[in-house]
């Protein structure tokens, strides 16, 4: 009887592939199996005291009822002082949003600009979340192809839009491939977005980690045109090793960052009080303490593009913590479960990242098991050949 009640929208959506993959994953470890669990996109480093600190201080003093819904002003003051710091962007308190994690600034964003029937392109291999998201707030995912390079067509990306398209996603550094856009490819891309004044939601949460002397740009900085019609969606999560403690934002023209506050008004009301405070010290720390996180994940990464079998066809990542591989022929579904049950390699299957074929492995993972996996998925390369 309930289940004749439950809205089609809400029917409509897929569960989270490296969620479930995750919790498979675990229960064969509960179970007593040595699984490799490569399937979760958080960094393995624990949260820097100094920010847990932080946190505690705002408890022992009281620092937890509501706050503005938007955050604390002296957060958003902090995220406009990280913006001009890093990305060479100006913004104003009243343009960021702090939301509970960056996915909910992404869905904030979406549900502001979508209409019934409005397109959103997203260029594959795409996050699993972007497509779903877009069909909550109403929109229709439109999926970009892309070159040899993983990178999106930009060719495909003219023909496929219409009157009707409204917003392009794009996610750099990205997940699952770790590709990079340079300042040339960016600016490419927004020649076309302003030509059709299309909103570009851009998702940088991975922007410190890059690797190889790369630099992250964001599109937003490339000229004021381009940056008003771009809303610049970042987190603490990647960054600081605070995937739990759920503080994301955004940043955008004053009328659309109005717009997604009164919705997150209606919606939690408010990011966490204390995780604010942990998320201030963070930003306002001396930034030289995320070096060493990213040179573990570089090391690691470098690793696996120096030892993975030439059977394995992988894109090389620039930043992320992310490979997206293939081995064979098989689906990507089949490809995991192999993995899983053969090599004790838990991964996430491609196809809900609009790779088929291919699967997604993290390297937020120790040195020892990394070596581990390259051992593993070289064996098993060999013995499929």
């Amino acid at each position: 009887m309930i289940e004749e009640k439950i809205s089609q929208k809400a029917k409509n959506i897929k569960p989270s592939s490296t969620l479930a993959v995750n919790k498979k994953a675990m229960e064969l470890v509960a179970a007593g199996e040595k699984i490799i669990n490569l399937s979760v996109g958080e960094p393995d480093f624990d949260t820097p005291d100094f920010i847990k600190n932080a946190a505690i201080k705002a408890l022992n003093e009281g620092f937890t009822k509501y706050t503005d819904s938007s955050g604390i002003k002296q957060l958003r003051q902090a995220i406009c002082e990280k913006f001009k710091r890093d990305n060479n962007l100006d913004y104003q308190p009243d343009q960021i949003v702090v939301s509970c994690g960056a996915k909910h600034s992404l869905f904030n964003a979406l549900f502001a600009l979508c209409d019934e029937g409005d397109q959103v392109i997203i260029p594959a291999p795409y996050w699993v979340s972007y497509p779903e998201m877009v069909k909550l707030a109403g929109g229709i995912p439109v999926i970009c192809s892309y070159k040899e390079n993983f990178k999106m067509d930009i060719n495909h990306l003219k023909k496929i839009i219409s009157e009707k398209t409204k917003v392009l996603v794009l996610n750099s550094p990205s997940n699952p491939t770790g590709i990079v856009y340079t300042k040339d490819e960016l600016e490419q891309i927004a020649e076309i977005v302003l030509k059709h004044q299309i909103i570009v939601i851009s998702d940088e949460v991975y922007e410190h980690l890059v690797y190889g002397g790369l630099k992250h740009v964001s599109i937003a900085s490339l000229s004021e045109e381009i940056k008003k019609l771009t809303v610049v969606v970042n987190g603490v999560s990647k960054t600081y090793a605070m995937t739990g403690w759920r503080i994301g934002y955004l940043a955008a023209e004053l009328s659309l960052a109005k717009a997604i506050a009164n919705i997150q008004s209606q919606t939690t009301s408010n990011p966490t009080s204390f995780a604010q405070k942990a998320a201030l010290a963070a930003l306002t720390a001396d930034q030289s303490f995320v070096l060493g996180m990213v040179k573990e994940f570089e090391k690691r990464r470098n690793y696996i593009v120096e030892n993975i079998s030439p059977l394995i066809h992988y894109c090389k990542p620039d930043g992320a913590f992310y490979v997206l591989l293939k081995i064979g022929n098989s689906s990507s579904t089949e490809l995991a479960e192999k993995l899983l049950v053969e090599e004790k390699l838990a991964t996430v299957p491609g196809d809900d990242f609009g790779a088929q074929g291919f699967i997604r492995i993290s390297f937020a993972t120790s040195m020892e098991n990394v070596k581990e996996t390259v051992k593993r998925l070289n064996q098993f390369a060999e013995r499929t050949k």
